[in-house]
C-alpha cells in the first residue's frame, strides 16, 4: 500500500501526478540542476538537454554550493546551501521564476545540508553532513524542532548523511557516505560503511536497508552512497517498488523495497577510462519514466565540468541523446561546474 505522504511527495517532485507522461504543450519538463562550484542552478531541457539559462544566478540570496532541491509543498523551491556554521543554510526561491524569497531555516548546528525532504508530519528534515545530523523544523515556518538523529561512528549509525528520501511504507531513507565529523570536517575511519538507513518517523528507530557494496569494477575502490529516487512504480497501488541508489565513486544501483536485494547495476561511467575519472551526484525521476544522474569530472586540477546522464528506470537501459553513446544526455560543459543537485519540474513552455 502506498502512502499517501509518499504518493503528494512524488507529486510535488514531478513524477507522481503524471510522470509516466509527456508534459503538457503549455508547459516543458525542465532539469534543474545545482552547480556546487558555480553557486547557481541552471535549467535544462528534459527533452534535448539543451541550455536554459539560469534558474538561480550564481549567489542569489547567498548562494553557496547547492546540493540539495526540493519543491515544498508551498511550490517554492527549498535549496541547501553553505559549508560553515555561519552560512548553512536552506534558501527559499520562487518555484516558477528563481526569483529569492528568502532563508527559510538555518542554525542549530546545522552544517553543510546535503539532503532536504518534507515530511508527512508537517515538518521539514534537513541532513547536515559535517555535524552527523539530521535536523527538524516546522515546516510552514522555518522554526527549529529538533535534532532528530545523531551519528555514533559505528556501522548502522548515521555517518556522514546525505540523501533524504520518503519511502512508500512512509519510513524515511537517508544514504550515508561512512565519514564521521571531527570539528566540522568529515574523516573516513578505515571499514566505517556507506550505508543507505531508514527510520521509523514516529519512533526513530532505525535499520540498515543497503549494507555497502562491492565496489564497481569502474572505480577507484571505493564506496559513496549519495543520491536516492524511489522507481516509477512506486507512485501504483500494484507493481514492484524499487529505490535507485547512486554512488559517488561509480554506478547506480537498483534494490527491490521489499528484500532489500540488489536487482541491477547502471554503468555510469561516462569517461570511458577504468578507473573512471567522473563522480556521480543525485538522482531524479523525470516524465515517460525516464531517470537522470549528474556526474562531473573529478581529475586533482580539473575544472570539474559535468555531465547529465540519462536511463529508462522501467528497463534500466541507457538513452544517450543523439550523436552520444552509453547513457550520456548532455555531455561534459563548463556550465555544470561540479553538479551534485538535481530535481525535475514543470515551467511555462
Amino acid at each position: 500500500m502506498r502512502s499517501a505522504p509518499f504518493l503528494l511527495a512524488l507529486c510535488l517532485s514531478g513524477l507522481g501526478c503524471e510522470g509516466s507522461l509527456p508534459p503538457p504543450r503549455s508547459e516543458r519538463g525542465v532539469l534543474l540542476v545545482g552547480n556546487s562550484r558555480g553557486h547557481n542552478v541552471v535549467r535544462l531541457d528534459e527533452e534535448t538537454g539543451a541550455f536554459l539559462g539560469d534558474f538561480i544566478p550564481s549567489g542569489s540570496g547567498g548562494l553557496v554550493a547547492p546540493e540539495a532541491l526540493v519543491f515544498g509543498p508551498d511550490g517554492f523551491l527549498y535549496v541547501s546551501s553553505g559549508d560553515t556554521l555561519e552560512d548553512s543554510a536552506v534558501l527559499r526561491y520562487d518555484g516558477k521564476t528563481g526569483l529569492f524569497v528568502g532563508t527559510f531555516a538555518s542554525g542549530n548546528g546545522m552544517l553543510r545540508p546535503r539532503g532536504l525532504l518534507f515530511g508527512p508530519d508537517g515538518l521539514l528534515y534537513v541532513s547536515s553532513f559535517r555535524s552527523d545530523q539530521i535536523l527538524r523544523f516546522n515546516a510552514r515556518t522555518g522554526a527549529f524542532v529538533d535534532v532528530f538523529a545523531t551519528g555514533n561512528g559505528q556501522p548502522g549509525g548515521l555517518n556522514g548523511p546525505s540523501a533524504l528520501a520518503l519511502g512508500p511504507d512512509g519510513r524515511l531513507y537517508v544514504s550515508t557516505e561512512g565519514s564521521v565529523a571531527v570539528n566540522g570536517e568529515p574523516s573516513f575511519p578505515p571499514g566505517l560503511p556507506s550505508q543507505v538507513l531508514r527510520y521509523d518517523l514516529r519512533t526513530r528507530e532505525s535499520s540498515v536497508f543497503v549494507e555497502q557494496p562491492e565496489p564497481s569494477p569502474a572505480g577507484a575502490g571505493d564506496v559513496r552512497l549519495l543520491g536516492l529516487v524511489f522507481g516509477p512504480d512506486c507512485v501504483t497501488a500494484i507493481g514492484a517498488c524499487d529505490l535507485f541508489v547512486s554512488d559517488v565513486a561509480q554506478d547506480i544501483r537498483r534494490y527491490d523495497l521489499e528484500t532489500g536485494a540488489l536487482e541491477a547495476t547502471l554503468s555510469a561511467n561516462d569517461s570511458g577510462t577504468v578507473p573512471t575519472t567522473n563522480n556521480l551526484g543525485g538522482l531524479v525521476i523525470g516524465t515517460q519514466r525516464r531517470l537522470y544522474t549528474v556526474g562531473f569530472d573529478s581529475t586533482p586540477d580539473s575544472s570539474a565540468p559535468g555531465t547529465v546522464l540519462r536511463f529508462d528506470a522501467r528497463t534500466n537501459a541507457p538513452l544517450p541523446s543523439e550523436g552520444n553513446a552509453g547513457a550520456l544526455f548532455v555531455p561534459p560543459d563548463p556550465r555544470l561546474v561540479r553538479p551534485v543537485g538535481i530535481t525535475f519540474t514543470l515551467l511555462p513552455d
